[in-house]
C-alpha cells in the first residue's frame, strides 16, 4: 500500500535538507517516491506560494488561511491522491499541520475553523507518518542568519515563532502514532538518522501488513 509522508518544523529546523536522503532510503526498498511541497506542489499552487511568501503580500488571517487551503485543494486533487491511487508514495515537504502550527498558533487563527477547512479539502486523507523535526527558535534563526533574503513567514518576530513551535508541539503530543518528534538541534548525521529510522519502522509495518 502507498503510503504518504509529511515533514515539518519550524522554519530554521532543517527538514527539507533530509529529503534526498529519505528518498534515497525509499528508493533502497524499490519505491519511487514523489516529493512535492506546501504550499505548492502544483503550477497553480506553486503561484500562490510566491505571493504567500512575498514579504510585499498585505492579507488578513482568514484570506491568508483560505489561500494555503486553496492550494492545498488543487495539491491534494492533482497531485498527492492521483499517486497514491496509483500506488506512488509521496512525500510532502510540509502538509495542514503547518496550518494548523502558521496560522492557528502563530496567527491566532481559531483551529476549529482550520478543522473545518480540512475536513472539507482532505475529506479524510491523512499523512502515514509525520516527521516534525524541532529545534529551539534560537537556533532555527541562526541557521537562517544571513543565509538568503527572508520571506514573508521567516521575518515574523520571535513570539511568533515560539507559538509556532508550541502548536506543533502540542500536535505531536496529541497525535504521537503519526507524529514523530525529531530533535532537529543534534548534530545533522544523528537527525538524519533518526529520520531515517523513523521511515524504516514504517517500511517494516508496510512489509508485515503485506
Amino acid at each position: 500500500m502507498a503510503c504518504f509522508i509529511t515533514l515539518e518544523g519550524i522554519d530554521g529546523a532543517g527538514k527539507t535538507s533530509h529529503l534526498p536522503a529519505i528518498a534515497a532510503l525509499l528508493a533502497e526498498h524499490g519505491i519511487d517516491a514523489l516529493l512535492t511541497r506546501e504550499p505548492g506542489g502544483t503550477p497553480l499552487g506553486e503561484r500562490l506560494r510566491a505571493l504567500l511568501l512575498d514579504p510585499a503580500t498585505q492579507a488578513t488571517l482568514d484570506t491568508e488561511t483560505l489561500l494555503m487551503f486553496a492550494a492545498r485543494c488543487e495539491h491534494v486533487q492533482t497531485v498527492i491522491r492521483p499517486a497514491l491511487a496509483s500506488g506512488r508514495w509521496v512525500v510532502s515537504d510540509r502538509f495542514t499541520d503547518a496550518t494548523f502550527a502558521f496560522q492557528g498558533g502563530g496567527r491566532g487563527v481559531d483551529s476549529a475553523r482550520i478543522a473545518t477547512l480540512e475536513d472539507w479539502v482532505q475529506q479524510g486523507l491523512q499523512p502515514d507518518l509525520t516527521l516534525l523535526f524541532d529545534a529551539p527558535t534560537e537556533v532555527a534563526h541562526a541557521r537562517m542568519a544571513g543565509e538568503r533574503q527572508l520571506d514573508r513567514f521567516e521575518q515574523e518576530a520571535a513570539a511568533f515563532h515560539q507559538r509556532v513551535r508550541a502548536a506543533y508541539l502540542a500536535r505531536a503530543a496529541a497525535d504521537p502514532t503519526r507524529i514523530v518528534l525529531i530533535r532537529a538541534d543534534q548534530p545533522l548525521a544523528q537527525v538524519r538518522a533518526d529520520a531515517l529510522a523513523a521511515v524504516a519502522a514504517l517500511l517494516a509495518a508496510q512489509g508485515a501488513r503485506a
